[in-house]
């Protein structure tokens, strides 16, 4: 079955699967910086996790998007809060110095290279080379408890739906 989610108003082709709310979260090799590579599970260590997804950090919503899971992230000691894109590790290092995102529970993954994430987690778009606009929350026992796929990448995700489900698991 496929699946699409649209650019500004463009249908574009996702690949890998759908993933819902009570699935196992699919373990994923990422970027850290540009020599680590880490997998998902080692990275994560048992917490409650956002995976908040991302085409690049450099548009306005993925920007917002980012900042607004940052502040989230200062609030919250006992979650861990990953942004993901296929940007370059550079590049979102240092969009993440110019706007002082410095939350210890918040961090940047790439999946630039190998694209990993987005065919585990289905958010790749093979015709671009991006990942399109999602949300998941993961519980320590690696079940996914909140999963959104925005339909137009161009748009806003669900926040608060999904600082809800990270609540539920406190």
């Amino acid at each position: 079955m496929s699946r699409s989610t649209t650019l500004k108003g463009n249908p574009l082709e996702l690949a890998g699967p759908e993933l819902k709310a009570g699935d196992t979260a699919p373990d994923a090799t990422v970027k850290v910086n540009l020599i680590e590579e880490k997998s998902l599970s080692d990275i994560c260590g048992g917490k409650t996790r956002v995976y908040s997804v991302v085409p690049s950090v450099d548009t306005p919503v993925c920007a917002d998007q980012t900042r607004r899971f940052n502040e989230e992230a200062g609030k919250m000691a006992d979650v861990q809060f990953f942004t993901i894109s296929t940007d370059l590790p550079t590049a979102q290092g240092r969009f993440c110095g110019a706007e002082s995102l410095t939350s210890e529970n918040h961090q940047t993954l790439s999946d630039h290279l190998k694209g990993e994430f987005g065919q585990n987690y289905g958010t790749s778009v093979p015709a671009v080379g991006i990942l399109s606009r999602a949300i998941f929350v993961v519980g320590p026992d690696d079940t996914i408890k909140h999963a959104e796929y925005v339909g137009e990448i161009a748009d806003h995700p669900d926040y608060d739906a999904a600082l809800e489900a990270v609540k539920a698991l406190a």
